[in-house]
């Protein structure tokens, strides 16, 4: 297994906030850093997938407010999360990570054949980025414990749905820990 991390939509305009920031979505934030400190450890490369969205995007015409505005702070990976100059920053326009971006090809040519996902919201962006890369031919793994969305019976339904799917094991659900025991052994 040759893998990547995926930390999807964990922005400034998400957690850059000293108030606002729900709990089920803010209870991630150090799971996930001491998680990229391991995976960074084991040389597994993190991929910051980052809502970038221009002023009077399409999206914004639904219920969405306008946030993650490309070009300003808001819409770069969140400071708490300590990213590092080796990670790839990679703007997205809409849910899904593999979405008219470059990030198929990035990971072939770093010979990557899994994925791991995780960040928020699980019903939107992860999700459509872990079915995209199984679309792409990774294997992928979403990560249960590192992954959040605003309820937390959102989350567990979705977790559930997909640690019974079809496609496994090509999309498995597991832990930070699971996964990285599975990188360990």
């Amino acid at each position: 297994m040759k893998p990547a991390v995926i930390i999807v939509d964990m922005l400034e305009d998400t957690y850059g906030k000293e108030e606002g920031v729900p709990v089920e979505l803010a209870g991630i934030v150090a799971p996930v850093r001491a998680f990229l400190k391991r995976c960074r450890a084991l040389s597994v490369p993190v991929v910051f997938a980052c809502d970038s969205f221009l002023e009077g995007d399409f999206i914004f015409k639904g219920r969405m407010k306008p946030c993650c505005i490309r070009g300003t702070a808001g819409a770069q990976a969140a400071a708490s999360l300590e990213a590092e100059p080796t990670d790839i920053m990679l703007p997205k326009r809409r849910f899904s990570a593999f979405f008219k971006t470059d990030l198929d090809q990035t990971l072939r040519t770093m010979q990557i054949d899994t994925v791991a996902v995780a960040g928020i919201n699980t019903h939107f962006c992860v999700i459509a980025t872990a079915l995209d890369a199984v679309c792409h031919d990774f294997y992928t793994i979403l990560l249960e414990d590192l992954s959040a969305t605003y309820k937390p019976e959102i989350h567990a339904t979705f977790m559930d749905a997909y640690r019974k799917s079809a496609i496994y094991p090509l999309l498995r659900v597991v832990t930070g820990d699971e996964f990285l025991n599975i990188l360990a052994g």
